[in-house]
């Protein structure tokens, strides 16, 4: 049979708990950098979850603006489409002219909206104070062509999530005469 010295066991004795301290310590550590962790992944799906929904928004605000233009006959040059409803005069419809730059918005082929898509009020000329999106439109006719108009709408969030870009949709297409 084996024994052990005094200053064996008590060698041994000495050790008993360091185990549960060290894990202890771990665990703590674990736990502090998963905390740290996980505020950065919440913080990374918010932001990407605002900025795929404002997206989405601008592109349908430009389709929807697509399609009021598309309504309008293939000569009309006096609806107003920059109001909604839109008016039969006072406006530029499918008249050629415009910008697809929503840093550069032309008179008459501009509108804005509120953050819940509804259409704002142009002043004297000047953006609403309250915009959240805006909407531009550019009408054109393609090079060799003559009965044949190119529609071009963009629309644009007024600031974009964090340190991104603000989202934008730009939507193109054609229209012939007599349609």
């Amino acid at each position: 049979m084996r024994t052990l010295s005094k200053h064996g066991t008590a060698g041994r004795r000495s050790q008993l708990g360091i185990t549960l301290v060290e894990t202890a310590i771990a665990l703590g550590l674990l736990v502090t950098t998963s905390v740290g962790v996980m505020t950065i992944v919440a913080v990374t799906m918010t932001t990407n979850e605002d900025q795929g929904h404002f997206s989405a928004r601008a592109a349908e605000y430009a389709q929807d603006k697509m399609e009021q233009l598309i309504s309008l006959a293939f000569g009309d040059s006096l609806s107003n489409t920059a109001v909604f409803p839109a008016t039969a005069s006072g406006g530029t419809g499918l008249a050629v002219g415009g910008s697809s730059d929503p840093s550069a918005p032309a008179a008459g082929y501009v509108d804005y909206l509120d953050r819940s898509g509804n259409p704002l009020a142009i002043v004297g000329g000047a953006a609403p104070a309250d915009w959240f999106y805006i909407r531009v439109w550019q009408i054109s006719i393609p090079s060799g062509t003559t009965n044949l108009k190119q529609i071009t709408v963009a629309s644009q969030v007024r600031h974009g999530v964090g340190r991104g870009k603000a989202p934008q949709a730009t939507v193109a297409t054609l229209k012939t005469n007599p349609f």
